[in-house]
């Protein structure tokens, strides 16, 4: 199901309305992190490898084959940058928008507090959740919102073990002098 309204007909407002991340698909996430140091100075970036997704739901059914993703994350200023390199032919939100071999802009995340509630005012307006899972059994998920503004909405469901992790790449990006650009994140 596709969202049929637009702001002009019907004026919408999501209670989260704070992003906190922008995120790129990306076809080598080394080259990647590379080019975004050495553009624009962000990083340090913080990379994670080899994590299992639990409880993968594509277009709401459960995943027919698991994704396999890296992720790399950074802070600059405000906002977290995220670069994904899917590494599999799995379906996912993140082959919905960007193609096999290429790369681009894909979403923009918020952090939940009431995943639920966050959720529910999407799904309520007609957006559709293009992949949902869990990680240490917190619950994140993508909201096809791509007709309607071009990229997908992830929403993040707030954990301590999260916020944490989120303030390390903050702190650590404060901090950068530019030396070891590249860390895992664990």
């Amino acid at each position: 199901m596709t969202a049929t309204h637009s702001t002009a007909t019907r004026p919408w407002r999501a209670r989260n309305r704070r992003i906190i991340q922008n995120s790129w698909v990306v076809t080598d996430i080394d080259a990647a992190m590379r080019h975004w140091v050495a553009t624009t100075g962000v990083g340090p970036f913080f990379v994670v490898k080899g994590i299992t997704l639990e409880d993968q739901h594509y277009r709401g059914r459960p995943a027919a084959k698991s994704i396999e993703v890296t992720f790399a994350l950074a802070q600059a200023g405000d906002i977290q940058i995220e670069l994904v390199d899917q590494h599999n032919d799995a379906r996912s939100a993140y082959r919905d928008l960007i193609p096999a071999g290429q790369s681009g802009f894909h979403h923009m995340a918020i952090y939940s507090n009431d995943y639920d509630a966050d959720l529910a005012d999407y799904t309520g307006a007609g957006f559709e959740v293009a992949f949902s899972g869990a990680f240490a059994g917190k619950r994140f998920c993508y909201v096809d919102t791509s007709r309607a503004i071009g990229y997908m909405i992830e929403i993040i469901e707030a954990s301590d073990a999260q916020a944490g992790f989120f303030a390390k790449i903050a702190d650590a990006a404060k901090h950068w002098d530019g030396s070891d650009p590249i860390r895992p994140a664990f």
